[in-house]
């Protein structure tokens, strides 16, 4: 039986995200932490979270053992963007986007 996690609206890009995720899908529970303990990233921090967000939610129902799982699939999904303005030359504004991450793990038992 699987569980998942998701992390609405974080602020990280999905693209930055992307890449931590990839790093532990398909990978035993104490492999995908230890890789995001060690990962010299930003998004690591964020990914952890709902890694065990996901492994919390599967200790909850009582069949699965813990010891067992493995990230069945990892997806990071584009959320809404901020439109801001910053400061230009000659009093002009240029636009940017803060961009947002929908993160989603769903942990299986082996």
């Amino acid at each position: 039986m699987e569980a998942t996690a998701t992390a609405r609206f974080m602020r990280v890009s999905p693209r930055k995200a992307r890449l931590v995720v990839d790093l532990i899908r398909g990978k035993k529970i104490s492999d995908a932490r230890t890789i995001l303990a060690l990962a010299n990233k930003a998004a690591a921090v964020t990914v952890k979270k709902v890694l065990d967000s996901a492994i919390a939610n599967a200790g909850q129902t009582g069949v699965i053992d813990v010891g067992m799982l493995y990230v069945k699939s990892a997806c990071v999904n584009q959320g809404a963007s901020q439109k801001r303005f910053r400061p230009a030359p000659m009093g002009r504004a240029h636009k940017y986007k803060r961009r947002t991450s929908h993160i989603t793990i769903v942990v299986d038992e082996a």
